[in-house]
């Protein structure tokens, strides 16, 4: 074939994007944050996650030799949308296709900088490469898909002596678009890096995406949150680490609690924690961590609502509906596998 009928690689048709230096803040695809795109678990997944809400439809797809991009993996994603992010406020012009080292993008990710660590990074590329997603999420025609890989190809820099010089990695334009909106990204607290746990770190994402700053807080049914997590494991075991979560508190910049109703449905409750010296709502504790069935309608966390009183107002923390369209009494997520 000649040079000139040769077809034009994606590659040859992109500016190069090289990663700016800075302690810069992070920043997360909202989309990424509200559905089930990863792996939670730390070993290797290869059954696919299938997920249906509403005109909402994703299925993500593994292969043997990789196995799924888990939720670790995405950091690498979170490194790419920060760096387009501020490489854009700064007036730069920015790319899909991105130049790096891996200690940048492992000290951005607070990871180690080993030789092992090196390689761990590889691996993930290569599973965001090889893990292949089909959705209808921002889709302009109803029921059309969009199918892409978190990276569509990444190679090793060489200098001219033959070097290790970086990486190069192309992100997808479903991801790239999403991250060029400022509506469609949030910063997210650099502590979620140090979040050991799949399910820990997947929580934070749901929390920090549907909760943000609200004052009064959301909840959750757990067995929404079961369905909306691609979780494999039983609901009984899901539950089992969730309330254990809850006891230790580990998500930066929000306080989780459990409520059950009169019904006996069981929700996670979370609100945002309030800067230091500042006043908070009125909030008294059991002295227990569990939630208590308190025979009323409000959360028995709260402190007695007032004899009078002076608007029409209510002290419950609403269900995540309005930020969460497909939340608790819409159509259920799915997960062929569970």
């Amino acid at each position: 074939m000649s040079s000139r009928n040769r077809p034009i690689s994606e590659r040859g048709q992109l500016d190069l994007f090289h990663a700016r230096p800075g302690d810069f803040a992070p920043r997360d695809a909202q989309d990424l944050m509200a559905y089930p795109f990863f792996s939670l678990a730390k070993t290797p997944r290869i059954a696919p996650i299938d997920f249906v809400a509403g005109s909402v439809s994703i299925r993500v797809e593994a292969v043997p030799d990789h196995g799924m991009a888990t939720i670790w993996d995405a950091d690498v994603l979170i490194w790419a949308a920060s760096q387009i992010v501020d490489a854009r406020d700064a007036g730069l012009r920015t790319s899909r296709l991105m130049a790096a080292t891996p200690y940048e993008i492992l000290k951005f990710i607070g990871r180690g900088t080993s030789l092992r660590d090196y390689q761990r990074l590889k691996a993930a590329l290569d599973r965001l490469q090889s893990t292949t997603i089909s959705t209808t999420l921002r889709q302009p025609a109803e029921g059309r898909r969009h199918r892409f890989s978190w990276i569509n190809e990444w190679k090793e820099r060489t200098d001219r002596s033959g070097k290790a010089a970086g990486i190069e990695l192309i992100v997808p334009d479903w991801f790239y678009q999403a991250v060029l909106d400022d509506a469609l990204v949030l910063t997210i607290d650099r502590a979620y890096f140090d979040l050991t746990g799949g399910l820990e770190r997947w929580l934070y994402r749901i929390v920090r995406k549907h909760g943000g700053h609200q004052r009064q807080g959301w909840r959750f049914d757990f067995r929404h949150l079961h369905q909306k997590s691609g979780s494999l494991s039983p609901f009984k075991r899901f539950a089992f680490e969730l309330r254990e979560i809850i006891r230790r508190q580990p998500l930066p910049g929000y306080e989780l609690s459990i409520e059950v109703e009169i019904s006996g449905r069981t929700l996670l409750a979370f609100e945002p924690t309030a800067p230091s010296g500042q006043a908070v709502d009125s909030l008294v504790r059991s002295g227990t961590r569990r939630g208590v069935l308190s025979g009323t309608g409000p959360s028995c966390q709260r402190e007695p609502k007032s004899g009078l009183t002076l608007a029409d107002q209510t002290r419950n923390r609403a269900l995540n509906l309005d930020s969460n369209r497909e939340s608790n009494f819409k159509r259920r997520a799915r997960d062929r596998n569970n």
